[in-house]
């Protein structure tokens, strides 16, 4: 192996208690998206103490940091960390665990910004060991539409220096600790949110025939819908429709004026998101009307699908590979997931990779987005010296 991916493993082995206490201190003090203030100020304070220039106040609570190498004008290369957490209330018994009421690091975004610190404190140490720029983007909002990614793009995150490409890194519980996935090409879906409200005439339930019933004109909808899905979308084109909640504020004998119905829509091709989104509304509306109520669809429209760079993808898990060893890299499968890195993928070159967490002798093993999430923190010393190896080569290559 090269001296300097030995070099890089034994400086991410020296900060490794540096990157475990950031993420616990991160852990136990969660903000909510477009909220992170402290964390904002808590990543400004780290970045300053590695001599790297900081802009703050970036889409309200993003933070930019700024380091130069040898050539600083060659080349500039860009990598993402995400501060926010999630509106869970923590259910682990651990010394780390939120002190924020209702709030909690349930999607690993601790460990991303504490992994990307510990990258930056990496690099600052090597700088006469690359050449160019690195451009650390640690970014608000990530969970909660229009994202933080596209704030900060329209913010000129992607200018000043403008970056050839970047690398976001996100905890993967299904896989273990000490390995990366990777997949090239188009990775994880889109996702636009759905609203419907189906309008017709309550009264009493017993006397049906004076009424517009909404609750079956709804039911009618939502399984018409989903022939959207089965009958109009290629096999080429994974496409997932989905309705979680639906109110209609009736009783046992009351039909109601109106139900509310609340949905996802993810696909992974742009055309076809438009094209169904369009029909959708249509055969809504349209049975709605033959059946004498009235239907008012619309979407709120997401992020986009996320598409890694093949080129760069292949690149980078070459480097990786060399890292970590063949051994250590999977294949990674479509995910219907989506995830606001990939306003990036379609404005640069990017990759998005999985850095394994799962620990099932610790009993590691929960999802994200659950109570009980938590990481096997050994991977935070392979996710900061992972993502210094891979940045420094993609500037030097």
């Amino acid at each position: 192996m090269q001296l300097l991916a030995v070099k890089i493993k034994q400086l991410a082995l020296e900060y490794a208690s540096e990157i475990l206490h950031n993420r616990r201190h991160l852990h136990q003090h969660p903000e909510l998206s477009f909220v992170e203030f402290e964390t904002a100020k808590f990543v400004e304070q780290q970045l300053k103490s590695f001599g790297i220039e900081v802009q703050t106040q970036v889409a309200g609570t993003g933070v930019i940091g700024i380091l130069k190498g040898k050539n600083p004008e060659k080349n500039t290369f860009a990598l993402r960390g995400d501060m926010d957490a999630l509106p869970i209330k923590e259910a682990n018994d651990v010394s780390y665990k939120s002190v924020n009421e209702g709030v909690m690091h349930a999607c690993g975004h601790d460990v991303h910004t504490a992994s990307l610190l510990g990258t930056a404190r990496i690099l600052s140490k090597i700088t006469s060991d690359f050449e160019g720029t690195i451009k650390f983007i640690f970014q608000p909002g990530e969970e909660k539409s229009p994202g933080g990614a596209s704030l900060m793009i329209k913010e000129g995150v992607l200018q000043n220096p403008t970056p050839n490409g970047i690398l976001g890194q996100h905890v993967a519980p299904q896989i273990t600790a000490g390995k990366i996935g990777f997949r090239e090409g188009i990775y994880m879906a889109s996702a636009d949110e759905v609203y419907i409200k189906v309008i017709g005439k309550g009264g009493h339930a017993a006397m049906p025939e004076n009424n517009i019933d909404p609750i079956v004109i709804a039911s009618h909808i939502i399984i018409a819908l989903q022939q959207i899905v089965s009958r109009f979308a290629s096999p080429k084109m994974p496409t997932v429709l989905s309705f979680g909640k639906i109110v209609a504020n009736g009783a046992t004998n009351v039909i109601p004026n109106e139900v509310l119905i609340e949905g996802t829509f993810r696909t992974m091709n742009e055309k076809w998101r438009e094209d169904a989104k369009a029909r959708m509304k249509k055969m809504a509306e349209s049975m709605a009307e033959g059946m004498g109520a009235k239907c008012e669809l619309t979407f709120a429209p997401g992020y986009p699908y996320l598409e890694n760079n093949p080129a760069l993808t292949k690149r980078v898990r070459a480097y990786a590979t060399e890292y970590v060893g063949s051994e250590n890299i999977i294949d990674l499968d479509l995910w219907m997931a989506s995830e606001d890195f990939a306003f990036y993928t379609h404005h640069t070159d990017a990759c998005f990779y999985r850095l394994g967490v799962r620990n099932e002798e610790k009993g590691i093993t929960s999802p994200v987005h659950t109570p009980t999430f938590d990481i096997d923190e050994s991977a935070l010393e392979l996710g900061a010296g992972l993502m210094a190896w891979l940045a420094v080569n993609e500037l030097n290559k």
